[in-house]
């Protein structure tokens, strides 16, 4: 091995490693040493490419040729596996932008899903962050968990299997996300839990729900509500091809964000 490499660019056995090879084969794992990756390509070992530099060329155990990368967010969550729909990358990007989502910021879930949206969320939050994750199924929260810990970002996350219409249990959170089919039946709980002029949003497939969502949003006080959708193409990377590629990942659903806002009543002494 060179000895120039600067440890941090050493791939080391608890880090989180992207296995990636031919035929569009990516793998995601929580390093350990001595541990066997069995692929339609052959078996990879880690002590081969534990102590190597990221970026670094592996063959697996019949040749073929594999890269050692770390994985971006959006890996992550392409690749959990699910039972449910998950929020598109182009969507939680987006999020997490107007949820104003960072280092230390608290946050309340409903719907966790196969945990996607949750993978996000405690990777922008980070150690010093919180997430709160809410489903009524306990099945979809085990699988959630055990795809949060594949990333080592399940310390984030609290899981809570609970109807969310008996309410939150956190309060004053920052912001708060309901990826559920009839949010506008629950904007009482999330005033509850928000904290004054915190950042609440959701996800929904069809015009009529984001109608009946808006509707209960001016009559629970809220406001700077805005609704919008994202769409994002791709280009072929071929130097003498560039063009764009011949599908695009257009509506997804429609997301709505709005923020509670002190009523006058409650100003009133």
């Amino acid at each position: 091995m060179n000895e120039s490499w600067d440890e941090k660019q050493l791939i080391k056995e608890g880090e989180i490693a992207e296995i990636v090879g031919i035929s569009h084969f990516h793998h995601i794992i929580k390093i350990q040493a001595d541990q066997e990756i069995q692929t339609h390509k052959g078996i990879i070992y880690t002590n081969d490419f534990i102590g190597r530099p990221w970026g670094s060329i592996i063959h697996s155990h019949n040749g073929n040729k594999f890269y050692v990368i770390q994985p971006a967010l959006t890996d992550m969550i392409k690749n959990i596996p699910r039972e449910t729909q998950i929020v598109y990358p182009k969507d939680v990007g987006f999020i997490l932008l107007n949820l104003a989502i960072g280092p230390g910021k608290r946050i309340i879930e409903a719907g966790t899903g196969s945990g996607a949206l949750t993978t996000a969320f405690a990777y922008a939050a980070g150690s010093t962050g919180k997430v709160y994750s809410y489903d009524s199924r306990a099945d979809f929260q085990k699988l959630a968990e055990e795809n949060l810990k594949r990333v080592a970002l399940d310390e984030q996350v609290e899981f809570i299997t609970r109807d969310i219409r008996l309410g939150f249990t956190e309060k004053n959170v920052d912001a708060l996300f309901l990826d559920i089919p009839d949010p506008y039946n629950y904007l009482a709980q999330v005033r509850d839990a928000l904290k004054p002029g915190g950042f609440f949003g959701c996800l929904l497939p069809t015009a009529n729900q984001v109608i009946l969502l808006l509707e209960q949003m001016n009559a629970n006080q809220f406001g700077f509500t805005e609704v919008c959708e994202t769409g994002i193409r791709y280009y072929q990377t071929e130097a003498e091809r560039f063009r764009p590629v011949d599908r695009m990942i257009a509506h997804t659903g429609f997301l709505i964000f709005g923020r509670p806002l002190i009523k006058d009543e409650d100003l009133m002494v």
